[in-house]
């Protein structure tokens, strides 16, 4: 159990896993204020929308602004996204897109965070179980995910004397309607759902999880 309810941030709140990361943290009892760079999302808790975290500037003020409006106890690092695309028929701008996607925004929220956070609290990245082993038209997600795993590293020694835990979760496809409508639906039986990856998420968010730190966890349904 938890000592008390926290005030945790939430980027990509406005999609399918951050409103339910927000829904899951919420009906712990505990406070979110959702990031987005949509205007607006539906839901509990604050939100801010209209942020690029890719804008290490505008990451930088969206947390100055919610500081002052109350004390910062965590950070879910949702904002992210996919490409599909061969290395050969590709574009260079491909691997930079999904770099600044999911280790950029992901490394400026952190570090727009760290001053407000203290001792006890908690950052969770979300990286991919896909990162074991690209696949073919997996390169730049894959490349940019296993940055993401680095970032966790590297953040979780760094935040070990602060009393700062860091972690990510490595989820197999999640159920979403994007990917039911990309993917079709027959194997979506076996994808991980998002209240599942929610859970996760929010025990390595908790009290529960003090005593990890610098951890990989994969949540793979059964793919």
């Amino acid at each position: 159990m938890d000592s008390g309810s926290k005030r945790i941030v939430v980027t990509g709140a406005a999609g399918a896993l951050g409103r339910a990361v927000i829904a899951a943290l919420a009906a712990q009892g505990h406070d979110t204020v959702g990031v987005d760079i949509c205007d607006s999302a539906d839901g509990p808790g604050a939100f801010v929308g209209g942020v690029d975290l890719t804008d290490e500037a505008a990451a930088q003020a969206a947390f100055a602004s919610i500081a002052r409006n109350g004390p910062v106890h965590g950070l879910a690092n949702i904002a992210g996204g996919f490409t599909w695309e061969t290395i050969a028929d590709g574009a260079l701008a491909s691997w930079q897109r999904m770099f600044d996607m999911n280790v950029v925004t992901a490394l400026n929220a952190s570090r727009a965070a760290l001053p407000y956070l203290g001792s006890g609290a908690s950052i969770v990245n979300i990286g991919a179980a896909a990162t074991a082993r690209a696949g073919i038209g997996m390169g730049a997600y894959t490349a940019s995910k296993s940055g993401v795993a680095r970032l966790t590293e590297a953040l979780a020694e760094e935040g070990k004397d602060k009393g700062i835990r860091v972690n990510a979760v490595l989820p197999s496809i999640i159920d979403t309607p994007a990917n039911r409508a990309d993917m079709g639906e027959n194997d979506a039986d076996k994808w991980v759902k998002g209240e599942e990856l929610a859970a996760v998420i929010a025990f390595l968010l908790s009290d529960a999880a003090s005593g990890v730190t610098g951890a990989s966890v994969p949540v793979v349904g059964r793919v």
